[in-house]
């Protein structure tokens, strides 16, 4: 499950991972502004403005970057979006009809920098921060569009890969290598499910190098610990 990411804002390495995958049009969306930190998590309590910034789409042939609210369920109310009861801020059982449309035509991706996740250790709840080793990385997600020009998404997530699987031992995001093939084939709403797309889904990696540190609140960042650095697969 993954329920916070993060996007250092000042980190050359979100331009450098857009340039590198032939996305160079929209690194000025992701020029530096505000927090040089941001925050995103899902859409609890129906807070439609919860949202994952700058989540990357392909429309009319070329890529854009939205906000959209971190949460699948939504439906359009003039010009807002209400969160539905469903809980749908991870996308996981992808043979579900409820996800298949998506999967086919509306895929998207999200650029952090870091993420969060928990595990229960002897009874308690741990929470570990989980940053890119001097790189940004993409996460897929799933989008979808409505008639008032507002967007709402969720993350895909896989079963956890033995490594991972300490941190969350269920599952994981889908992490999307830095491959202008792979990311071009991604994104294209034109391209069905194809064979390597459905690899990328049927084995999953982690495809950037991880500093994990465990924390006891995701926004306020690591402890003074060494984190664990997991190498990509």
């Amino acid at each position: 499950m993954c329920g916070y990411i993060r996007r250092v804002t000042d980190n050359a390495y979100v331009q450098a991972l857009l340039i590198s995958v032939g996305l160079e049009d929209l690194v000025s969306e992701f020029a530096p502004s505000g927090a040089s930190i941001q925050h995103f998590y899902p859409a609890f309590g129906g807070d439609a403005n919860k949202t994952i910034g700058k989540l990357i789409v392909v429309e009319d042939g070329k890529p854009k970057a939205v906000d959209a609210t971190w949460w699948f369920d939504c439906t359009a109310a003039g010009d807002q979006l209400l969160v539905g009861e469903r809980t749908t801020f991870n996308a996981r059982n992808l043979d579900s009809n409820y996800w298949r449309s998506a999967l086919k035509r509306h895929r998207a991706l999200v650029v952090a920098t870091g993420l969060g996740e928990s595990q229960i250790q002897a009874g308690k709840k741990q929470q570990y921060l989980m940053e890119g080793q001097s790189q940004a990385f993409f996460l897929g997600a799933l989008y979808r569009k409505f008639d008032n020009g507002k967007y709402c998404c969720a993350v895909i997530t896989r079963p956890a890969t033995e490594r991972f699987a300490q941190f969350h031992e269920k599952a994981m995001p889908l992490f999307v290598p830095n491959n202008a093939a792979v990311v071009n084939a991604w994104l294209n709403p034109e391209l069905p499910v194809t064979p390597e797309i459905q690899l990328l889904l049927d084995e999953p990696t982690v495809s950037v190098g991880l500093a994990v540190s465990k924390v006891k609140a995701f926004k306020s960042g690591a402890t003074n610990k060494t984190p664990e650095l997991i190498d990509a697969d």
